[in-house]
């Protein structure tokens, strides 16, 4: 075989090689796939919500502190078993370790957090993408937290003593206080498996 045909046969072979690795591009989320992320993380906030106002109305903020530390993970074990989905929160700035953010909720929350200053409306932001990792494909969907009036009693920068005491109780390395209302706090985390 002459040189010159070995050089393009070489050539060739490389050519034939880039464009058989070349990667697709993402496959976008079913839209019902979206949706039904979207309101496990409503029925994840709504719930929340409606027993940490209970408590703090009838046992004030250390009692909100409990229903965070003990009761949260269990409304998220319950939206996660009626939807199919894992439903969570995480923070960049988390009190509970558990919830602490792996690298593609940090991204997207950095993102989030981005989109705000810039003058986004946090109430349309959102993310939702399949991403092929370890477990196999999933669908892995985000949502902004906003502190809210009464986050900031637990939350805030002006938490009384008493307060104080008690989430440093439960959580000894919390990061997760100096908020004001209306400030990007966390975000709702859903995840769906798609395949392995």
């Amino acid at each position: 075989m002459s040189r010159q045909l070995v050089v393009l046969t070489l050539a060739a072979a490389f050519v034939l090689t880039a464009c058989a690795r070349e990667e697709t591009p993402a496959q976008a989320p079913a839209p019902e796939d979206i949706t039904a992320a979207r309101d496990a993380a409503n029925a994840l906030g709504a719930q929340l919500k409606t027993r940490l106002l209970n408590a703090i109305e009838t046992g004030g903020p250390i009692a909100a502190i409990d229903v965070c530390n003990l009761e949260a993970p269990e409304i998220a074990a319950n939206v996660s078993d009626e939807t199919g989905l894992r439903a969570r929160r995480t923070a960049l700035r988390w009190r509970n370790p558990a919830n602490a953010p792996d690298d593609f909720e940090r991204t997207a929350m950095e993102s989030f957090l981005s989109q705000i200053e810039t003058g986004a409306d946090p109430a349309t932001l959102e993310l939702a993408e399949i991403v092929t990792g370890p477990q196999g494909r999933q669908l892995r969907y985000m949502k902004p937290i906003m502190t809210g009036g009464p986050c900031i009693l637990c939350h805030g920068t002006d938490i009384s003593d008493e307060v104080k005491t008690a989430i440093l109780a439960r959580y000894p390395d919390d990061q997760a206080t100096g908020f004001a209302p209306g400030e990007f706090r966390g975000a709702f985390t859903i995840t769906k498996d798609l395949e392995k």
